[in-house]
């Protein structure tokens, strides 16, 4: 009876928004790649008027907005926002996950049966085949008998695929790793060959003039909000001697990935906007009443945050150019779309810690863990308990994936090793608690918060034998997470991001009730009077709806 009540109070609801209010012309997502919530109140007065103050200030902030899963990362992040639901459900239960099947791991985008386009290499071989369901731009694509567009553009390509959806007409991303072609491609999932417009952009030099010098925006002693540029916890590029500014990125490219050093600095959300303007523009977007989907994620705040931490002047910087082309953003959607004829959302796709060594030197709890050495001493543990070698096959994403042909082949019983594993594991000073599942891997284990968040993280048949959680601010130890941040866990730093809803429909406000990132994409769904994505379990946010 209850669920009964929810179908008709969500009909009514969707039917209510619909009817009262005209579509959009253009809904536009947007996702802040490993943007705290803090950095909006942080950095709050030195923003512009017409970026972050603009979708603050003249439509609906919910200040208390969390991710409800384990773990926090780019892949399961974006599927989460734009299907309104979790890894459970949706299956991108991190950016790579072991393949029982294939038994190596496996990135969650990857096609290997595609081809790219725009480009040589491997780039474009992607598509979200992996993901199980429909993003609520699918929803729209169906409810507009295909004539609706959903366009997705990030300079990572799961930034792209994933929110745009299955049925999307085009995704594109930017082609930097591994020395890339600098091109933003594609995949023969979505077309045969790039448009004019992309191959005119690529042609420019649009993308050369970014590499230049990258200074503060104002004078480096007016971040007060940040910690000195000279210290110990943050990446030195290479062909530097130290992690302070300016970096002149001509200089540096050669010795860093090429066009990859752009995206590593405020530059890549520069070209991200400059190459979505242009996208508005070429595919007409939001021309008609026939509601578009445009989805944009900044992935430059994510390799800045992950190089420099929250606490440094890097990343300040980063937010206040971000602001910038926020600005510029909606400028262009005034001109081209119509002041208050499309509706926006910003939000994140995780948060992330402080540097542990930065927290250390400050006497908070945190600290490195070495996997690797973890796994080996597992292995070696299972194997002076059972006498058979190699029964642990990988560990990835704080999760223990066990060699179960192996366990059957030897008569061992499965549910045994997972908790005697499971009491070593908790023997680790930095590993607070572990999980074991059942013999058919469904999650089991009492239902606080964060077996909550895991359990809707964990997908029955792609996630591992055991979980394990970390103390507070520690990460896997690897060179990288030596200086700068990371992120995965179910800690308050990793889950709360903002959530700005602006535009046609949204009204002004805040609010501190708790919402969840599985509610986005209903509430769009609502306020376009369309299905909601087909395995949604979120609820839409009725009270930031212009009555």
């Amino acid at each position: 009876m209850k669920y009964l009540f929810t179908f008709f109070i969500v009909f009514f609801l969707s039917l209510s928004v619909f009817t009262q209010n005209e579509r959009p012309k253009l809904v536009v997502g947007v996702v802040v790649d490993q943007m705290r919530y803090d950095y909006l109140t942080r950095y709050y007065d030195k923003y512009g008027d017409g970026g972050f103050k603009r979708l603050i200030n003249e439509g609906y902030n919910c200040k208390n907005n969390h991710f409800n899963y384990i773990p926090t990362k780019t892949g399961p992040g974006h599927a989460s926002i734009f299907t309104g639901t979790t890894p459970k459900y949706h299956g991108i239960i991190g950016n790579d996950w072991f393949d029982k099947d294939q038994k190596k791991n496996v990135y969650c985008a990857r096609d290997s049966n595609l081809e790219s386009i725009g480009t040589e290499n491997e780039a474009g071989k992607m598509s979200p085949h992996r993901m199980l369901a429909s993003t609520f731009a699918d929803e729209n694509r169906l409810f507009t008998q295909m004539r609706g567009k959903s366009i997705g553009i990030s300079l990572k390509d799961r930034g792209a695929v994933f929110p745009a959806g299955h049925a999307a007409n085009a995704a594109y991303w930017f082609d930097f790793e591994n020395n890339g072609s600098g091109n933003w491609v594609t995949s023969s999932f979505y077309m045969k060959a790039l448009p004019k417009w992309v191959t005119d952009f690529n042609a420019s030099d649009v993308t050369e003039n970014y590499f230049k010098e990258w200074n503060t925006l104002y004078d480096i002693n007016t971040y007060a909000e940040s910690g000195s540029d000279l210290n110990n916890f943050e990446r030195i590029f290479e062909g530097k001697t130290t992690a302070t500014f300016p970096y002149d990125l001509q200089n540096l490219k050669r010795d860093n990935g090429n066009f990859e050093i752009i995206v590593e600095s405020p530059y890549g959300n520069s070209l991200t906007t400059d190459f979505v303007i242009k996208a508005i523009d070429a595919e007409g977007l939001g021309k008609d009443d026939i509601t578009d989907v445009l989805t944009i994620s900044y992935s430059s705040t994510d390799k800045v945050g992950h190089d420099f931490g929250p606490n440094s002047i890097e990343i300040e910087d980063t937010y206040l150019r971000l602001d910038l082309d926020l600005e510029r953003l909606l400028k262009a959607l005034d001109d081209k779309v119509g002041e208050g004829e499309y509706t926006v959302f910003l939000t994140a796709d995780h948060g992330a810690s402080h540097v542990p060594n930065y927290l250390k030197s400050n006497h908070i709890p945190s600290g490195l863990f070495d996997e690797s050495k973890m796994f080996d001493e597992m292995n070696a543990f299972l194997e002076e308990q059972f006498k058979v070698s190699g029964l642990i096959l990988s560990r990835i994403n704080s999760q223990i994936f066990l060699n179960q042909k192996k366990i059957i082949s030897n008569n061992l019983d499965l549910k045994e090793i997972k908790e005697i594993l499971a009491l070593e594991l908790l023997k680790y000073k930095l590993i607070d608690k572990v999980y074991v599942t059942s013999d058919i891997n469904q999650f089991i284990g009492s239902h606080g918060y964060v077996e909550t968040l895991l359990e809707n993280g964990h997908n029955q048949k792609r996630s591992g034998d055991l979980m394990f959680v970390y103390t507070p601010e520690v990460f896997k130890d690897t060179k990288w997470n030596r200086t700068g941040t990371d992120h995965h866990s179910g800690f308050m730093y990793d889950t709360h991001v903002p959530l700005l809803f602006f535009g046609k429909g949204i009204k002004k406000g805040q609010t501190f009730k708790k919402t969840e990132i599985t509610d986005i994409a209903p509430t769009m769904s609502a306020l376009l009077g369309i299905s909601f994505p087909n395995a949604a379990i979120g609820q839409p946010l009725d009270f930031v709806f212009d009555e």
